[in-house]
This record gives structure tokens, C-alpha cells and sequence, in this order.
């Protein structure tokens, strides 16, 4: 999810606490730790400034974005609320736990995907049935928000209720969109799926042998073909990967790829973000410097 996102769920995540008999450093303490630790695992994005080989692909929501560094996180943010605000305890641990898991689960459901599983697996996992910016949950949120600030004794009970709307939302749009996976998968030697802004509504992107295929589909869409893209299977890789080594990430990284080789140039793309002609994820090398 973006970093707007993730704020909305650290503050949702504060709003859900009941915190009357709170002191007013407790509070501080909490809010800290909610918000906070619902960013933390985005602390990865400052390995670019060392990475020289092109792995930063792979490294963004790697390690830190793991399952299993979750308690670690958590033990972070009650070190740091016992030394700046004096106060700690389970209950604490356990928002700043919810705060990382929320965080690192919801990434799942993205087309980026986590190394949810990292170290003990580099799969990245990626379901691809929510955008990275879903307006859904800032609605549900904000609504919260707006009725909290209307009567702030029933506070945490709005916040609640957002959680629970939000888990249906996700259930919905992955229920979906695992049916959609199934229907392809029948056809296809190769599927993935990349939500759409506009809710129930998605990108299905297939691929046998060399010929990769992306439609439109969904609840209330009629399934539609936007395009059919040819990959160059047979291409020698080396010299790109050797040459520019984030095209050899990339093609780790993920699930399938096209591979362009054109009088011009050679490289590849993730088709999950083909947009306008074009994929935000394009690794490539002009001939001429070959």
C-alpha cells in the first residue's frame, strides 16, 4: 500500500483503542507507536542509497517486510515508548505487532507483492486483488473519522467498525479475484492479476509461450481484451543482465516478463504495470551500446 495509506491504518489502529484512564503520556506513547510502526517495514527504501549492484528491486519490501521480523519490530517500538515516554507493557507490544502485520499482510494484496516469507524463502508473494492505492479504505476510514469527531465517546466503536468493513472489503475484492484467477489458469500457462482503482474491477494478465495477454474484467465489467503483446523468447539475456544488472532483479522479481528485442534495443517488462503503451517496470539496454 502507498504511505497514506498506512498512516490511515496507524491512526485507525489508535482510534480503535479505548484510552479513557490513559495518561496523557500513555496516549502519546500509543499514537506513536501505532503510527509508526505502521510505516516501519518501509524503512528499506533507504537501501537505493547503497545499492550498486540492481537489487534494490528485490531488497524494497524484502527482509523488512517479512512475517517473521514482525516481533522484532514490535520490541523496537516498546523500547523506544519505555525510553521517551517511560511507559510500556504487553498491550503495547501487541498494537505495535497488530500495526507491522497489518502493514506487511495488507502488502500482500497488491501486485508488488512482499518477501512475506524472507529469510527462508525468496518467493515474492503477491496476490494482485487490491491497488496500492485503494480509495475504498481512505473512504471507510475518513468516515470513521467524521463520526468520531461527532461523538468522541463512541470513538473506538467507529474505528472497530472500519476494521471490520475494510476485512470485508479485501474479502470481497480477493474472492474475486481468485475466482477470476481459477477461470484464466484454465486457459493460460501462466496468469497474474493487478487490481484497478475502481473497485471490483481488474487486469488479468496471462501469458503462453510467447504471447502475453492482458484483459479487463470483473464484477461489472464484461471481460475485454486490451491487448496482446509478443515476447522475444528466444533472446539472449546476458549481455543485458551483465550490462544492466536491475534487468536480471526484474526478471527474478517477477512473476513473468516481456522480453523486447527490437533493431534498437533489448530488455524486458513487468506487464502487470503496462500502462499507456508502456510498463513503469522496463529494464533495457539501447544495441549500440552492445
Amino acid at each position: 500500500m502507498d504511505t497514506i495509506t498506512h498512516t490511515l491504518f496507524g491512526l485507525a489502529i489508535y482510534g480503535a483503542i479505548d484510552k479513557s484512564g490513559l495518561s496523557k503520556q500513555e496516549r502519546r506513547a500509543y499514537l506513536i507507536t501505532a503510527v509508526g510502526a505502521s510505516q516501519i517495514p518501509d524503512i528499506d527504501v533507504i537501501s537505493k542509497l547503497w545499492d550498486q549492484e540492481g537489487l534494490y528491486q528485490m531488497w524494497h519490501r524484502g527482509i523488512t517486510h517479512s512475517v517473521f521480523l514482525t516481533p522484532v519490530w514490535a520490541g523496537l517500538f516498546l523500547l523506544l515508548s519505555r525510553l521517551l515516554f517511560k511507559t510500556g507493557g504487553g498491550k503495547l507490544f501487541l498494537i505495535a505487532w497488530a500495526a507491522v502485520l497489518i502493514h506487511n499482510t495488507s502488502d500482500l494484496f497488491n501486485a508488488w507483492g512482499t518477501g512475506y516469507l524472507e529469510p527462508f524463502s525468496t518467493m515474492r508473494v503477491t496476490f494482485g486483488t487490491i491497488p496500492i492505492v485503494d480509495l475504498v479504505f481512505w473512504v471507510i476510514i475518513g468516515g470513521a473519522f467524521i463520526a468520531a469527531r461527532k461523538n468522541r465517546t463512541k470513538a473506538p466503536r467507529y474505528f472497530r467498525g472500519a476494521w471490520v468493513l475494510i476485512g470485508l472489503h479485501v474479502l470481497l475484492q480477493s474472492t474475486q479475484g481468485y475466482i477470476l484467477y481459477q477461470q484464466y489458469s484454465q486457459e493460460y500457462d501462466q496468469v497474474a492479476l493487478s487490481a484497478e482503482f475502481v473497485p471490483w474491477t481488474f487486469s488479468v494478465i496471462t501469458k503462453s509461450d510467447d504471447t502475453v495477454s492482458i484483459y479487463g474484467d470483473g464484477l461489472f465489467k464484461a471481460k475485454e481484451k486490451l491487448i496482446s503483446l509478443t515476447s522475444a523468447e528466444d533472446a539472449d539475456l546476458e549481455q543485458l543482465f551483465s550490462k544492466r544488472p536491475e534487468a536480471k532483479t526484474l526478471y527474478e522479481w517477477s512473476p513473468f516478463v516481456v522480453v523486447v528485442n527490437d533493431d534498437t534495443r533489448i530488455g524486458i517488462y513487468d506487464p502487470r504495470f503496462y500502462r499507456n503503451g508502456q510498463s513503469f517496470l522496463f529494464e533495457y539496454i539501447e544495441k549500440t551500446q552492445r
